[in-house]
């Protein structure tokens, strides 16, 4: 059983990752994930307001946020990436969500290849609300083709610069198979899930149904961002989540 950790004053527990990220996140019994996706990219520092905003017009503390939906202009360098993560994780020290550099927030960070955002920026949030007798809620983070926490990207990236049809095929795979670890350690799997997302800007059509399809990720469709992962040489990463209620908020 993989281990999850609750955070404090939050209702979710989650599965820890890496500084800028956790792996995934999971509502207590009693509470809800809510989605809220923004109808235009909002930029860092607004969008933390906003977040803000709603949460607390929801009558939760700051804490329960608990999951984010990222958008930059173009791949980072891996130096870039971790300018950009010090950048983020400031609001969370100052929220009270993030402490001894121990991130609960589940997050994808991706890079739209048309009409991208001028700076990094919202596309969507989830936070925990009050729900007794709730079904149980997850929001599992982004993974792309390289193992976390293991030093530099480059060096742990499956077939480095490989878009052939099967250098994709292997991507895809480890991408699926840690969707599946993670939604494992909230007791989930693709049956659950009520969204699932898909970012590449490759050609995977071959792949969808022998390898999302034969796992039963197809199950409420697939959302196929025409995206980059966030760190240059990455192609394929995916994110999912079971959540019951979401909307959108015009901005």
């Amino acid at each position: 059983m993989i281990e999850t950790v609750e955070a404090p004053n939050s209702g979710y527990r989650y599965m820890p990752g890496v500084f800028q990220y956790s792996c995934g996140v999971g509502a207590l019994p009693g509470f809800a994930l809510e989605r809220v996706r923004f109808s235009k990219v909002v930029p860092l520092k607004e969008g933390f307001a906003k977040v803000a905003e709603i949460i607390k017009a929801a009558g939760r503390p700051l804490t329960a946020f608990a999951a984010c939906e990222l958008r930059s202009p173009a791949p980072f360098t891996e130096q870039g990436f971790i300018d950009f993560n010090e950048i983020y994780i400031k609001t969370l020290e100052e929220w009270g969500i993030m402490k001894d550099r121990v991130n609960p927030i589940a997050r994808s960070n991706v890079c739209p290849k048309i009409d991208p955002p001028s700076e990094p920026g919202f596309h969507a949030f989830s936070f925990t609300t009050v729900a007794p007798n709730a079904p149980a809620s997850f929001v599992i983070a982004g993974s792309g083709e390289a193992a976390e926490g293991m030093g530099d990207y480059r060096d742990n990236t499956v077939r480095l610069g490989d878009i052939s049809p099967s250098g994709m095929l292997e991507k895809a795979k480890y991408v699926l198979g840690e969707m599946e670890r993670r939604m494992s350690a909230f007791s989930g799997d693709w049956s659950q899930t009520t969204g699932a997302q898909l970012y590449t800007v490759r050609d995977v059509y071959a792949l969808l149904e022998s390898e999302l399809g034969r796992r039963g990720v197809f199950r409420n469709g697939l959302t196929w961002h025409f995206n980059r992962p966030p760190v240059i040489d990455l192609e394929y990463e995916m994110d999912c989540r079971r959540v019951h209620v979401e909307r959108v908020v015009e901005v």
